[in-house]
């Protein structure tokens, strides 16, 4: 489906508002924008996942999702070639569509995976350093070719990959044109390398002081930029798994090729050596590449200035360099250095992305989706052996572009039994044939002439292709037409390529077809103690006496690799990207029309556009068409009752007025304007927020039903677990308190089982009822003179909390000790006089306390006295005047007690408008009885029975105030003390309480 442009509206305003992409059938076209637009990322990629190709507006996702579809639901493996000249934009489109397979893949997150998407990801940097440099056109020129075919398993996600590369412009490591510079890599570790690594390959940051890299010094980006590249590419190799003494050994050879150009041969007088007359004007750049390289000095220096050769007898023969010997010899090694430094690259590469233990009986074949990035056609003022293949290579591939959409668009017609009228097309077979026919081609004819015997130039090769091919209609000179004064006489020849006419210049054919290096060069690498530099070069193991088969030719080499590739690609189903360039400066926004009609005339869409025209702009299957249109027709909605899909696509086209402009195949609908689609799509936008709408109410309705099930289900599910555990508990206990009965526990030693949440206020009601009975239990069976007793204690419990652990509560309770002959045997009698006077002169009604204390007063002096403390008055008496009255205070007056947390007996008694009261319990039967809780205790009880509170204050330092000061009173533990007394200072008071 093409995206038509509005009549009137010019393809220049398209490109200018950033519509950088259409369609000529299935075919994309890309064109260079030259800027960075908001075509991709995440929001782009889940735009065109898993749509048709036609859904949404042309774009190079459409095309990557279309291949990843297409391989993932036929398990048939698809390749994408993506063409044009230099500078259109082919190596970031490739990019693209790794990004975007790389993006839909792995919903699993598995680690093998995410590796080999990385590595995938990650080549790209590193291939673009060593292969990719600065071009008139194009900054970032990839001068080789690149074929990536990703494996995919049965689920979609990549599990390895395989990178072919073709024909790299090794020629470019020795000589740029001007305005051009040498391969990335080189000006990368001059920028970015740290000085100290950079004094270890003896090399300086400028490159101007090197033969190799001295005509692009000038055109060099900024140091910063350069470190940028530098450090993006080691982070790719660490990725990959290139180990740092690999990542060490790159960087010495490309040191060791830029030293091994600034060498320079001299012609000698003096003979007798070895080299003959030619001697290096600076051995100690032989020393830096011997050191680079890990080889000896002196092989180094014999390689470079003379050749060995084995005679007829198998004898060895050393013969010396000319000057001009010895620097071909110098330029053939460092090409070969650098071509097999490139191909190690590549395969360290492809070892990391291989598949690792697939076993296609287990885990079933894996698919391939090809990517295919390779240099376009190329025309320049002097083009050489290096344009002569890429354009044969452009010619293979147009090939298989006609074979493939052009040839088969006839014949879908043919098959399809659609009447229309035959597209004459041009079919460069005839060129290609030209090229590569056995023994007539020009590359068979420049092999016969590398491998004769003799001296043959390259003017002898021209005459050869000119004997050979005189006749024929592609192939001219100016031998053949001497009138021609673009060509010169014994240097050009002209093909007729489908893309227009290339002079080729036939000066150096020869030598870069052999591509000849001297043996001693791949024994000395080979025999490198650096493992790296030694793995590039196997065949230098190769004893120089052995007869060996004459290598393959540069160019047989790659007729070869392109052979096989065009037959990979044709086995694969393939998809199309044409790109573009809209200018030459490489200005944004600006498109220049003949530039663009001259590539769209040799990237073969012309003829694409012509069989597109004479045909039908799309075609569909009647069930895919259905699938998207039938919404726009009442007989067809939701589904048709027709006989047959066709029937009802005739019936959905009849209602829309469109069925004169298409035509009805066998299998498929042919569209023949891009306007039929239009009015179907403008109709299909109308009614689809429509059935959006009621799809969203129907599925709302159904999710809020189903909500509501489930929440009757919940709830009725609660409702019954609830009773369940409500019925278990009760139950349990049942069961667990059916002995609480029993005496004398009453269920005291019971566990109370934990209660579900609901139940956990009735447990606590339960526990609060089960503890009040049991008190029952046990108060009921107490003697009644017993009462008043457990009530004290009680309420001693209460007041106190816990602060104060012993408090006396384990023992009988006798309140007036005073009275009692046990602990007081001398004076109970006198006692209880004074008790009687008391009773019959205050008329109080009960003893509650009486015992003997140590006090002291507010004069810092400590006597022994007696307390009384009664339901009417709280007394202080003299037992040495008998027990005469000290001082008497009310009860209703007493607002408190403080006592500590030991087991001392102070007690401090707060009484509102007087003095407080510091007493220590003393005097007791057995000594040092334990009597504050029961003081405590009969007090609070007494009070509680009032109705009113008494506030007890548990404190190690208590205050108090006597006369209106403030005074505090502390206990200090003292073993040797007899008995309790009080010491004082500072206005503090302090009970010395003898610790035992």
């Amino acid at each position: 489906m093409e995206i038509p442009v509005p009549s009137g509206t010019p393809r220049q305003t398209v490109f200018e508002k950033g519509l950088i992409y259409t369609y000529i059938g299935e075919v994309l076209v890309s064109v260079n924008p030259y800027q960075e637009l908001p075509l991709y990322g995440p929001e782009a990629i889940a735009k065109y996942q898993g749509r048709e190709l036609y859904e949404r507006p042309p774009h190079l996702y459409a095309v990557a999702n279309a291949a990843y579809r297409a391989m993932k639901r036929r398990s048939r493996d698809t390749c994408i070639v993506i063409s044009g000249e230099s500078g259109a934009g082919k190596t970031e489109a490739s990019k693209h569509i790794m990004q975007y397979i790389a993006a839909v893949t792995n919903p699993s997150q598995r680690a093998e995976v995410d590796r080999v998407k990385d590595v995938l990801l990650k080549s790209t940097c590193v291939l673009e350093a060593f292969g990719n440099a600065r071009t008139n056109r194009n900054h970032n020129s990839s001068r080789f070719g690149k074929y990536m075919d990703i494996n995919f398993d049965f689920k979609g996600d990549p599990v390895g990959g395989h990178i072919h590369s073709y024909l790299l412009e090794k020629s470019r490591v020795l000589k740029q044109h001007v305005g051009e510079r040498n391969f990335h890599a080189f000006y990368q570790v001059l920028r970015g390398c740290e000085d100290a690594e950079l004094q270890k390959l003896h090399l300086q940051r400028n490159p101007a002081l090197y033969n190799f890299t001295r005509q692009g010094a000038g055109l060099s980006a900024l140091e910063s930029d350069e470190k940028s590249h530098y450090l993006a590419v080691m982070e790719a190799m660490r990725v990959i798994g290139f180990s740092a003494e690999e990542v060490g050994s790159v960087h010495r050879i490309l040191a060791a090729i830029l030293h091994l150009g600034n060498i320079e041969f001299l012609e000698t007088e003096e003979a007798g050596l070895e080299q003959g007359h030619v001697a290096v004007a600076e051995e100690l750049l032989v020393d830096h590449v011997a050191q680079l390289t890990a080889t000896p000095r002196e092989l180094v220096l014999r390689c470079l200035l003379s050749r060995t050769v084995a005679s007829g007898g198998r004898e060895l023969i050393e013969k010396g360099h000319t000057a001009a010997e010895a620097s071909y010899a110098r330029d053939a090694c460092a090409k070969a250095v650098y071509q097999r430094l490139f191909e190690w690259v590549v395969n360290r590469i492809n070892g990391v992305m291989e598949p690792r233990g697939r076993d296609p009986r287990r885990d079933g074949k894996d698919t391939v989706i090809g990517v295919l990035d390779i240099y376009g056609f190329e025309v320049f003022p002097v083009n050489s052996f290096e344009q002569f293949c890429i354009n044969y290579c452009n010619e293979k591939l147009q090939q298989l572009f006609i074979q493939l959409i052009l040839k088969q668009e006839q014949e879908e017609y043919e098959r399809e039994g659609i009447a229309w009228q035959s597209v004459d097309y041009f079919n460069n077979a005839t060129i290609v044939e030209l090229v590569e026919r056995p023994h007539r081609g020009v590359l068979a004819v420049l092999d016969e002439a590398c491998s004769a015997a003799g001296t043959i130039t390259d003017r002898i090769f021209l005459q050869s292709l000119d004997t050979h091919h005189r006749h024929h209609p592609h192939y001219t000179s100016r031998q053949l037409c001497p009138t021609d004064k673009t060509m010169e006489f014994g240097r050009d020849f002209r093909i007729k390529h489908y893309a227009g006419d290339v002079t080729y210049s036939v000066e150096g054919f020869i030598d870069k077809n052999r591509d000849h290096l001297f043996q001693d060069f791949k024994r000395l690498m080979y025999n490198s103690s650096d493992p790296t530099l030694r793995a590039m070069w196997p065949d230098g193991q190769q004893d120089i006496t052995e007869v060996t088969k004459r290598p393959l030719t540069a160019g047989t080499l790659f007729k070869n690799s392109m052979v096989a590739l065009v037959e990979n690609l044709a086995c694969k189903e393939p998809f199309y990207v044409r790109c573009i360039k809209p200018n030459e400066d490489k200005v944004a926004a600006r498109l220049d029309e003949d530039h663009c009609r001259h590539q769209v005339a040799y990237l073969g869409l012309l003829e694409n556009v012509r069989v597109r025209r004479a045909g039908f702009a799309s075609r569909q299957p009647y069930p895919r068409f259905l699938l998207r249109y039938k919404m726009t027709c009442e007989y067809t909605w939701p589904n048709h009752l027709l006989g047959s899909d066709r029937a009802a696509v005739s019936a959905l086209l009849e209602q829309h007025g469109l069925q004169g402009d298409v035509a009805f195949g066998h299998t498929k609908l042919f569209i023949r304007s891009p306007q039929t689609l239009v009015t179907l799509e403008q109709s299909r936008a109308r009614l689809i927020p429509i059935i959006v709408l009621l799809l969203q109410k129907a599925w709302r309705g159904t999710l809020a039903r189903r909500h509501c099930r489930q929440l009757r289900a919940v709830y009725t599910i609660m409702r019954w677990f609830r009773r369940h555990k409500v019925r278990a508990h009760l139950a349990e206990l049942q069961r667990r308190f059916q002995a609480a009965r029993q005496p004398p526990l009453y269920g005291r030693d019971l566990v109370w089982p934990p209660p579900p949440a609901v139940l956990q206020p009735f447990q606590d009601t339960c526990q609060a009822l089960f503890c009040r009975w049991r008190a029952r239990q046990l108060v009921k069976n107490i003697p009644p003179s017993d009462m008043a007793q457990i009530k004290a204690k009680v309420a001693a419990m209460g007041v106190l909390q816990e602060l104060r652990q012993d408090w006396g509560c384990r023992r009988a309770w006798v309140r007036d000790y005073l009275s009692s002959a046990t602990d007081n045997p001398t004076a109970s009698g006198l006692f209880a006089e004074r008790l009687k006077a008391l009773r019959d002169k205050d008329n109080f009604g009960a003893v509650l306390f009486s015992s003997h204390v140590r006090k002291v007063n507010r004069f810092s002096k400590s006597r022994d006295r007696a307390l009384l403390l009664t339901d009417r008055h709280l007394y202080k008496l003299d037992p040495g005047r008998q027990y005469r009255v000290m001082r008497a205070v009310p009860l209703e007056a007493v607002t408190g007690l403080s006592v500590t947390s030991g087991r001392d007996q102070l007690v401090v008694l707060h009484a509102r408008g007087q003095d407080d009261l510091v007493v220590c319990l003393h005097r007791s039967r057995p000594p040092l009885d334990n009597r504050v809780g029961e003081l405590v205790g009969v007090l609070a009880a007494y009070c509680q029975g009032k109705g009113r509170a008494l506030e007890v204050r548990v404190s190690d330092c208590i205050p108090l105030s006597q006369r209106g000061a403030r005074r505090l009173v502390s206990v200090e533990p003292k073993p040797e003390q007899p008995e309790p007394d009080f010491r004082c200072s500072r206005g503090a008071f302090t009970l010395l309480w003898p610790s035992r």
